[in-house]
């Protein structure tokens, strides 16, 4: 990745696509905690960003008694997540070409000049979904529930085991999951790739739903262990996120190298 601010930059070439093993998923998890016990501090700090932006919207939400909304913003949490990444990815890139010591100003720097690269539109594609998922979920519990649920909901959540309240978790967690996957597919790799090569994003979305076509087992694997390790990591308080979301940006940065080759 070039680190330069000023001036043209040649386009990169496309990477090839790899076959990809599940023993790949158990190697990338092994490295991502190494270089987080290597460099834990950048970790740390992103995934403070998260924890502490998990505790302020549920703050919010149980002040202004819309204790409903927690539903699906639990769900919806992780959705941005990657962006929030890149820092990390940086941090493995440079652990893996043999830099021990930097500055973590230096870190900081890397992510600041993403603002002329194409980041920025890959962060607004991961807001608008978010966003849409939010609405959907609403407009999912107006649709089963009824408008008249939203303004008794934060008495009490029996609701939620009426027929009418199964049947909304069971298509809302089905519809969440094909949000999810969706976005996991243009995301897996393209933003690990912006990071390091001069792509436009819609080039990186399409490189990244390729490997998940070319390695769909494998893929799906890893977005098994992505939202079965992130759901883990919410459920004390969001706690465990402090050790998750460090490993599993560490990782997503190794399954990125062992997705594609790179060909310049």
């Amino acid at each position: 990745m070039s680190d330069a601010s000023e001036g043209h930059v040649a386009p990169s070439r496309v990477p090839e696509i790899r076959e990809m093993a599940l023993s790949d998923i158990v190697a990338a998890l092994r490295l991502g905690l190494r270089d987080f016990l290597r460099k834990p501090m950048m970790g740390l700090f992103f995934a403070n960003v998260c924890v502490m932006g998990g505790w302020i919207i549920y703050l919010l939400l149980f002040s202004f008694h819309m204790e409903w909304l927690a539903i699906p913003l639990t769900f919806g949490f992780p959705l941005i997540g990657p962006f929030m990444a890149v820092g990390i990815y940086e941090v493995s890139r440079r652990l893996e070409a043999g830099q021990r010591e930097w500055r973590r100003n230096e870190i900081f720097g890397v992510i600041w000049r993403q603002r002329a690269r194409q980041l920025p539109l890959m962060s607004w594609v991961i807001i608008v979904y978010y966003l849409f998922w939010s609405f959907f979920a609403h407009m999912l519990f107006a649709l089963f529930m009824g408008p008249s649920f939203l303004t008794n909901v934060t008495s009490s959540y029996a609701y939620l085991l009426q027929p009418e309240g199964l049947r909304m978790l069971l298509v809302g967690t089905a519809f969440g999951a094909v949000f999810a996957f969706v976005l996991f597919a243009l995301t897996v790799v393209s933003l690990p790739l912006l990071l390091e090569k001069e792509l436009d994003f819609v080039t990186a979305m399409i490189t990244s739903v390729a490997v998940v076509k070319r390695n769909p087992v494998v893929m799906l694997a890893w977005a098994a262990v992505i939202a079965g390790l992130t759901f883990a990591g919410m459920a004390p308080f969001l706690f465990g996120l402090y050790l998750v979301l460090p490993v599993l940006g560490h990782a997503t940065w190794h399954i990125y190298r062992r997705a594609l080759i790179p060909l310049d």
